[in-house]
Formats: structure tokens, C-alpha cells, sequence
């Protein structure tokens, strides 16, 4: 958790561990983190997916620039309209190719959305007109900070784990930091400090829970 969720690299969670009385090496961390983050992660989607109805009715698409060996790459995310992370998807280029399967890929898994916003790549359009969702498609100078600001985390990430060796390191780290995001994303400016603080509570113990399933 203190890897995925926090931007540490794996020798700061040594380090955070050996203050604690634990001493461990960190390729042991990276082995927890390749082992049970994914099983992790996909625990988490299935019980967010089920009770996430509302993620129906507006998505945030972007894309953001990933060096991966000194070659641009690119991180399709999709973001609900409560900044949930649906969506993570790497590929190598951005074209018509690539934004249609990411598109089938997040609607396959959490169904369509009433509205879909993006930035102005034309991939979008072009992709959301071949499945026949053009009219619900906005664009907008304003319209996308939801996404643009939920990249934010994951750069913070980025620059501690100095860049990505391949594209499927990205995708899998992409994926199981969305959904620990998600799972302690508690809108903190939006809630009062009570509620704040028992949604936290709610969401370490129900952690702690998954963890020892």
C-alpha cells in the first residue's frame, strides 16, 4: 500500500519499514508489489463496479506522455464525473486504432456513459462516430480539469519510481494505482472533518480486510 498509494519508490519503503522494526530488502517490497498488488486491485474493481451506477452519466477522457526507455508512449485515462479512475490503457501511438479499443474496453466494463468529454484530438471524435456516440461527445477548454487533475497523483508517482522500463510494467502499475487511488480517494476538500475521518476509517479497515481474505 505504501508504495502504490503514496510516491515512495521501493528503497523509501525499506527505509519506512526498517524505522518500524522490519527489516526487509527492497526487491522483497517489489516482490509483494508484483504478487499481490494485481490480486489487490482486481478485488477492489469488482466491489466498486457493483454499486458504481453513477459512473454512467459523464466521462473524462485524456491522455497523458509516458518515456518508457526514452520513447514516448501514451496513457489513455478515463475519469468519472467523482474522479474515479475507470479506465488505464497504454499503447504507442494515439490514433483513430487505439482510442476505439480503449473505448470498447472501459464501455465493455462499466457500460456507456450519458456524456463523454475529451480534449480535441481527433481520435476521439473519429472513434466515438465509428460506435455510433458522436452526439454525446463534448469538448471543451474547461470542460476536462476532472481528468487533467486526476493525472496528478500518478506524475508524483512517475517521478519517484524514476520512469517505466517497459510497457507492461506501465499498464499493470497504471491499473492497480487506480484503483488503490480510487479506494482512498475521499473528495477531503468536500467532506466535513467527521465524515472525513470515518470514511478513512471505513476504507483502512475494509483494506485491512482484503488483505487478510
Amino acid at each position: 500500500m505504501l508504495y502504490v498509494r503514496f510516491p515512495l519508490s521501493l528503497r523509501n519503503v525499506e527505509d519506512l519499514l526498517h524505522e518500524r522494526g522490519v527489516e526487509i530488502s527492497h526487491e522483497t517490497v517489489r516482490f509483494w508489489w508484483h504478487r499481490f498488488g494485481p490480486m489487490f486491485a482486481a478485488e477492489i474493481r469488482k466491489r466498486r463496479i457493483a454499486g458504481m451506477r453513477s459512473s454512467k452519466w459523464r466521462w473524462h477522457l485524456d491522455e497523458i506522455f509516458v518515456k518508457i526507455n526514452g520513447e514516448r508512449h501514451y496513457l489513455w485515462r478515463a475519469v468519472d464525473h467523482e474522479g474515479e479512475v475507470l479506465e488505464s490503457f497504454v499503447t504507442k501511438t494515439r490514433d483513430k486504432k487505439f482510442a476505439l479499443k480503449f473505448l470498447r474496453k472501459a464501455m465493455r466494463k462499466h457500460g456507456q456513459p450519458e456524456v463523454i468529454v475529451t480534449d480535441k484530438l481527433r481520435s476521439y471524435g473519429a472513434a466515438l462516430k465509428k460506435i455510433s456516440a458522436d452526439a454525446r461527445h463534448e469538448t471543451g477548454r474547461w470542460l476536462n480539469n476532472r481528468v487533467e487533475n486526476s493525472h496528478l497523483p500518478f506524475r508524483r508517482q512517475e517521478r519517484a519510481m524514476l520512469r517505466f522500463r517497459r510497457m507492461r510494467s506501465l499498464q499493470k502499475f497504471a491499473a492497480v494505482h487506480a484503483s488503490v487511488s480510487n479506494h482512498f480517494n475521499q473528495e477531503r476538500s468536500l467532506s466535513s472533518r467527521p465524515l472525513f475521518k470515518a470514511n478513512r476509517a471505513a476504507a483502512r479497515a475494509e483494506w485491512r480486510g482484503l488483505c487478510a481474505e
